[in-house]
């Protein structure tokens, strides 16, 4: 039986990667960035680097602690880098990396997506609600 080197069973894993496994490091990869704080982080820096307080504005809704975590999630997947210039008050700036760039494409491109759609997707929501009332039949 022939011996493998570590990056040889590194390839073979990755082959083998079948994110419809919940086990598997993909399917927990992609419950990572379908998280709606996650696309709306990434997609706001598609545009650019960002202070912390800017990311707080831009993105409606989330809260300072969700902010924080999904900031450090993010930059521990290696998807942003976070630097720190010594001021008063320090600085603090996101800015994606391009592997966070290369995932900003697709996340942006499903933000358009439901800007685009939305009204499309709520008549059907009504339409589906409407047939789905008591004293119909479907």
């Amino acid at each position: 039986m022939p011996t493998t080197t570590a990056a040889q069973r590194r390839e073979q894993a990755r082959i083998e990667y079948d994110a419809f496994i919940r086990g598997c490091p993909t399917n927990q990869l992609l419950d990572r960035i379908s998280d709606k704080w996650v696309s709306l982080v990434v997609a706001a820096l598609a545009a650019g680097p960002m202070r912390y307080s800017d990311l707080g504005r831009r993105i409606a809704g989330v809260s300072p602690k969700m902010l924080t975590q999904t900031l450090r999630s993010l930059e521990r997947d290696g998807l942003l880098t976070r630097t720190v210039t010594p001021s008063v008050p320090v600085r603090v700036d996101y800015e994606l990396t391009p592997l966070g760039a290369s995932l900003a494409c697709l996340l942006t491109a499903v933000k358009d997506w439901a800007e685009t759609h939305f009204n499309e997707v709520h008549a059907a929501r009504d339409r589906y609600d409407s047939d789905s009332e008591p004293g119909t039949e479907s």
